[in-house]
């Protein structure tokens, strides 16, 4: 599960059970203890009502607080930041029409009491040494920090080969712009690559979520991965949305296809909105924002701009100094910047595709 796939309020709850924090450590003694347990992370009216018996404590809470009072056959009240342990030996007594899943009791009750109240509530299974999470209508069961530090590497992995894919692809899409060669199939293409990079690195972040502090290396090699990935993609799309307005609509489609039409270029160009998305050989061309961008020190406004003024990247490749000077917010001093920038990021493009 992804942390796309993942509703905000589970993605906060992941995050408080995270090991490195208190409540996480309490629930692995309790877990190494084979005890078992019932907590609800939740102090507001609407719990409490639900409450019967124990005891009031109002106290920090601790990992040993925590696993001493799971010793107690009844569920545990922590506050509603899971910085104080509330009340402890409490019987918990949810709508039994509350419609259920589970087959325990104990998980059982922790589902009825999550979809009554909307709480945080986490079972601790006592023979099959499980942590299950519910909030809400929601379900999660919680993995061992070494699996899933297992396969947010290998994930790594996998996201480091795709990226190598995209920035290569990327790369020829470039040569081509400056050609004018363009195809709907060389950005779709692109695309395709770029989408499943972002999903790999959405998964692996949702790793990272879970592994909390054991995850901070995991966190760091990410950052570095989809480094730039993100605006090339968007600059992509804005370059080729037939709809310049629908910059947001295309990714939103993009992101919405199947893993299976990442690699269908035709899937892939309907969501640009190509009338042909089915000719791969359609010729198509950029109106400039990728390669503008690359400029340094070009303002955004100015790439505006020029993206309005000349309609395309071919037509600002072709204007002289004195055409790009012309432009609103371009000055002689910088259209002599802007050619001879241009000119160089086509020299480079030219050089790198040399075998």
């Amino acid at each position: 599960m992804t942390t796309e796939d993942r509703p905000e309020a589970l993605i906060g709850a992941l995050r408080r059970l995270a090991p490195g924090t208190r409540l996480r450590e309490g629930l692995d003694q309790i877990l190494r203890a084979r005890t078992g347990g019932l907590i609800v992370v939740g102090d507001g009216p609407e719990v409490l009502a639900l409450c019967s018996g124990g005891f009031e404590l109002d106290v920090e809470l601790t990992p040993a607080h925590l696993y001493e009072l799971a010793k107690m056959d009844g569920a545990i009240i922590l506050s509603s930041d899971a910085r104080r342990i509330v009340r402890a030996n409490v019987q918990l007594i949810p709508d039994p029409r509350v419609l259920s899943f589970e087959t325990g009791i104990r998980h059982r009750t922790a589902e009825r009491m999550a979809r009554q109240t909307g709480a945080l509530v986490i079972a601790i299974s006592q023979r099959r040494n499980v942590i299950t999470v519910y909030r809400g209508e929601l379900r999660y069961v919680l993995r061992d920090p070494a699996l899933m530090l297992a396969k947010a590497n290998q994930a790594l992995g996998t996201l480091e080969r795709y990226r190598a894919v995209f920035l290569q692809a990327l790369g020829h899409l470039t040569v081509l712009e400056f050609e004018d060669l363009v195809t709907a199939g060389d950005v779709a293409y692109v695309l395709g690559r770029a989408e499943q990079v972002r999903r790999i690195g959405r998964e692996i972040e949702g790793y990272a979520v879970e592994l909390g502090t054991e995850g901070r290396l995991v966190r760091l090699q990410l950052d570095e991965l989809q480094s730039g990935v993100e605006e090339e993609y968007r600059l992509v799309v804005r370059d080729y949305v037939a709809d310049p307005d629908g910059e947001r609509e295309a990714l939103a489609a993009l992101q919405q296809l199947p893993p299976e039409d990442l690699t269908h270029r035709g899937a892939v160009a309907r969501c640009l909105g190509f009338t042909a998305p089915d000719d791969d050989e359609t010729p198509v061309t950029p109106r400039g924002y990728r390669i503008l961008h690359k400029l340094p020190r070009l303002p955004v406004s100015v790439v505006e701009n020029l993206v309005q003024h000349f309609g395309s990247l071919p037509r600002i490749l072709a204007a002289t100094v004195e055409q790009l000077d012309d432009v609103e917010g371009i000055g002689s001093v910088r259209a002599r910047a802007i050619k001879d920038g241009l000119r160089r990021l086509q020299d480079q493009a030219f050089l790198e595709r040399r075998p």
